[in-house]
């Protein structure tokens, strides 16, 4: 059992007295939820719901189910709509727990420790070598190096976590070993991580393949050496809305023309004049989510970068469409990037 299932839940059998030192115990966040002995949900239990108990008369020798709240909130299992998530975050709801077509509870989603809950499984890629940053990765593979008080790369395996991913898999090779003493299974930030270690170097998207299974429709790609605080939620709602196969989600590069541009028609005729015009462009940040089906286009064991894989959707005529990033974005790929990120890091909620 998840250990923050075991927090939340207590069994109806249990007593007044013992509901009310676990409801104690894990203040603020102060609801229980009473299950049966195969932990099927009864009903939701608070501080206040004991309290009007007592006050109609109630004691500490009545059952629990006299007291709780007999239809509380929760969601399906699989069955995770962004929208209505986003509202019970809106509407204060803190702790939903999350059960199974038996009602029995299978997750617990904390609001504390999870924005959402996105179903998708995740790749990131951190198999390169990182020539650009040495000496800093001459013992050290660029994704470890650290940014503050984290590695690069735990930035964005948290960020992931945070909306509910609970499988990643890292793209390995340079150093990977590294990587992998340091996250381990991942037990220990409560997600399964799996290392895809390449025998030869597959570009930015062909190691994708040595997924052993992919458990979900859609899958986040990104690179692991980028510091950003994307908005997952909003990117990945865009992207299904949108009935995309591929989404991509792009940093705007202005280019200012320090002079006035002539704009020509037939001839040397000038149509009209623009005094030191700003050119906008969206630029690939390197964060992706596509349709598993999408996995069938990607050769076996060859050299295959995503820019391929973006040509051939284009080449079918499939759906291919950007994500403006809003907020922070950081390709930490040369010594005035990493500096930039360690006194950006100090200002930054990641």
């Amino acid at each position: 059992m998840k250990e923050i299932v075991a927090r939340h839940t207590i069994d109806q059998t249990q007593s007044v007295r013992e509901a009310l030192i676990r409801l104690d115990e894990i203040a603020p966040d102060s609801i229980l939820f009473v299950t049966d002995t195969n932990k099927k949900l009864l009903g939701s239990l608070t501080d206040g719901d004991l309290r009007r108990g007592f006050i109609k008369g109630l004691d500490f020798s009545n059952r629990l189910l006299d007291f709780v709240q007999p239809h509380p909130v929760y969601i399906e299992e699989g069955n995770y709509p962004l929208s209505e998530i986003e509202n019970f975050r809106k509407n204060m709801l803190k702790v939903i727990p999350i059960v199974n077509q038996e009602k029995i509870i299978v997750d617990i989603l904390s609001f504390r420790t999870r924005k959402s809950i996105i179903l998708a499984d995740a790749v990131i890629m951190a198999g390169g070598e990182g020539k650009r940053l040495r000496p800093l990765t001459e013992n050290t593979p660029k994704p470890l190096l650290k940014v503050g008080e984290k590695p690069i790369i735990e930035y964005n395996i948290d960020r992931l976590i945070n909306v509910g991913i609970e499988k990643i898999n890292i793209s390995i090779n340079y150093l990977g070993e590294q990587i992998e003493e340091y996250f381990g299974t991942g037990t220990g930030k409560g997600v399964r991580i799996n290392y895809l270690k390449e025998e030869m170097p597959l570009g930015t998207i062909g190691s994708i393949l040595l997924v052993d299974n992919v458990e979900n429709d859609d899958i986040i790609v990104m690179n692991s050496d980028l510091l950003t605080n994307i908005d997952f939620v909003d990117f990945f709602k865009t992207y299904r809305d949108s009935g995309a196969d591929m989404a991509v989600a792009a940093t705007t590069y202005h280019v200012d023309v320090p002079y006035a541009v002539l704009e020509l028609g037939e001839g040397s005729a000038v149509k009209s004049l623009k005094e030191k015009p700003r050119y906008t462009y969206y630029s690939n940040a390197g964060i992706y989510i596509l349709k598993k089906h999408l996995l069938k286009l990607i050769p076996q064991n060859k050299f295959f970068d995503i820019t391929d894989l973006m040509d051939k959707i284009l080449e079918m005529n499939l759906k291919l469409v950007t994500y403006p990033i809003n907020g922070y974005w950081l390709d930490i790929g040369k010594h005035e990037d990493f500096k930039k990120a360690q006194e950006d890091i100090k200002h930054l909620r990641l």
